[in-house]
């Protein structure tokens, strides 16, 4: 098993200022995935941003699907530095053409007395009494294709475990609802925000779409699904660092005209709310003409 890093992909070459190139993975999917162009993106737009500003949230377009053999470049506006909040607008670059956007908005931390949380954490069981899903996921796939035996080093940088993970891998229709526990695999810097809200980006785009999926008994692996992304969103609450198992409670709300609709929460092990996501996306079955 080869020691993947997150560190390393968020590792971005400066080519000017502004300007950066980052390293691609290649997870097996019929794409770049797209929470590595949103981990590189926060990355990129830290390195414009004053060191006093931390990223409260950012939205995202996917444009064009990505090619996991080839460099991403960065292309980072400076929209506006204000006394509270800095803007940047973030371009992905692949072969001269943009493959997605992004707006993150940063502040200058501000201790507030008005603060609430109506977000309850779901009951599960604790992350360390469950199996890690690649492990189930070889577990359950003895014939899998050997590109895609070779690529599986590249998602254990994130420890991720579904509570229910035999039920979500059945196949069978059910409640679009998951949960997941998650960290990063290696200890990242705990000074390093940046590199914390990165890899909790990077890790929110999976099992996404995947959870609407499942009220329609769909796996995602069925070759004549099309699935990719169209938007994320994301939302920072309260610092947290990814060394630390986190809960990621998905649903899927709803799905219509080749559409779904896909939010998350990620709280911490006392249940506080620590950031929120939204993605929607393409799920289209292809007919057999």
């Amino acid at each position: 098993m080869k020691d993947i890093k997150l560190t390393s992909l968020f590792d971005l070459e400066t080519i000017e200022l502004g300007l950066y190139r980052g390293n691609s993975w290649d997870l097996g999917f019929r794409a770049l995935y797209g929470g590595q162009v949103l981990g590189q993106s926060v990355i990129a737009a830290y390195k414009t941003v004053p060191e006093d500003r931390v990223l409260h949230s950012f939205h995202s377009y996917f444009l064009l699907p990505g090619e996991a053999t080839l460099p991403v470049v960065y292309d980072v506006e400076n929209v506006r530095d204000g006394r509270s909040f800095s803007a940047r607008r973030i371009k992905a670059i692949q072969n001269g053409r943009v493959i997605f956007y992004m707006t993150a908005s940063f502040q200058l931390p501000d201790e507030c007395e008005l603060s609430h949380q109506l977000a309850e954490m779901p009951e599960t069981p604790p992350a360390d009494t469950l199996p890690n899903d690649i492990d189930l996921f070889i577990a359950s796939n003895a014939n899998m294709p050997v590109h895609l035996r070779k690529r599986l080093d590249y998602h254990r940088a994130i420890d991720i475990r579904t509570v229910d993970a035999a039920k979500s891998l059945s196949g069978s229709k059910q409640t679009p609802l998951r949960k997941i526990w998650l960290k990063a695999r290696e200890a990242l810097a705990q000074d390093n925000i940046a590199l914390h809200q990165a890899s909790l980006a990077y890790a929110s785009d999976y099992h996404f779409l995947s959870t609407a999926l499942q009220a329609h008994g769909i796996s995602p692996m069925d070759k004549k699904l099309r699935i990719a992304t169209i938007d994320h969103a994301m939302w920072f609450h309260r610092p947290f660092s990814f060394n630390d198992w986190k809960l990621y409670s998905l649903k899927s709300p709803s799905s219509g005209n080749s559409r779904a609709l896909v939010q998350g929460k990620v709280f911490d092990s006392n249940g506080d709310l620590l950031a929120s996501s939204s993605q929607e996306g393409l799920i289209r079955i292809k007919s057999d003409e």
